[in-house]
C-alpha cells in the first residue's frame, strides 16, 4: 500500500502561525492512520510591528533558540473532513526539527527539513513503526 500525501494551504500547529511567513502542512494517510507534518517559521508578530516601529529585527523566535520548527501529530480522531492535527498527540522523529538561524537560504532549508520529516514518517508508516 502507498502512503497518500496531501499538501495543504494552512499551518498545522503554533498558535501564532498566522504571523509566520513560512507555513507548510502535509497530511500523510496510510490505511486508517492520518499524520499531519507541520513546519512554521519566519515569524513576524504583527502586534510588535504595530506597537514598536523602531524594532531593527522584525523576525522573532517561535520557541527557545529557533526561528523555524517542524512537528508531527496524529490527526483529530473525529475530524473526518480536514484531518487537522491533534496537538496533544505529538509524533516524535529523528530528523532535524528546528532551525536557529536566519539568512537568505533559510526557507530552502526549512523546506528540506519538512521533506525529510515527511520521508521519515512515510517510511515508518509503511513498515508499521508509527
Amino acid at each position: 500500500m502507498k502512503v497518500k500525501r496531501t499538501e495543504r494551504g494552512w499551518a498545522g500547529h503554533f498558535c501564532c502561525s498566522y504571523d509566520c511567513k513560512f507555513r507548510r502542512n502535509t497530511l500523510l494517510e496510510y490505511g486508517d492512520i492520518k499524520i499531519v507534518v507541520s513546519t512554521v517559521g519566519n515569524y513576524w508578530p504583527q502586534h510588535k510591528m504595530e506597537n514598536n516601529r523602531k524594532l531593527e529585527k522584525w523576525e522573532q523566535e517561535i520557541g527557545a533558540n529557533r526561528f523555524y520548527e517542524t512537528m508531527a501529530f496524529y490527526s483529530k480522531p473525529n475530524d473526518d473532513y480536514y484531518h487537522d492535527a491533534d496537538v496533544s498527540k505529538e509524533i516524535y522523529f529523528n530528523s532535524q526539527w528546528a532551525i536557529n538561524e536566519l539568512n537568505k537560504h533559510t526557507d530552502k532549508l526549512a523546506n528540506k527539513m519538512h521533506e525529510d520529516v515527511v520521508k521519515e514518517l512515510s517510511k515508518k508508516l509503511r513498515i508499521g513503526k508509527v
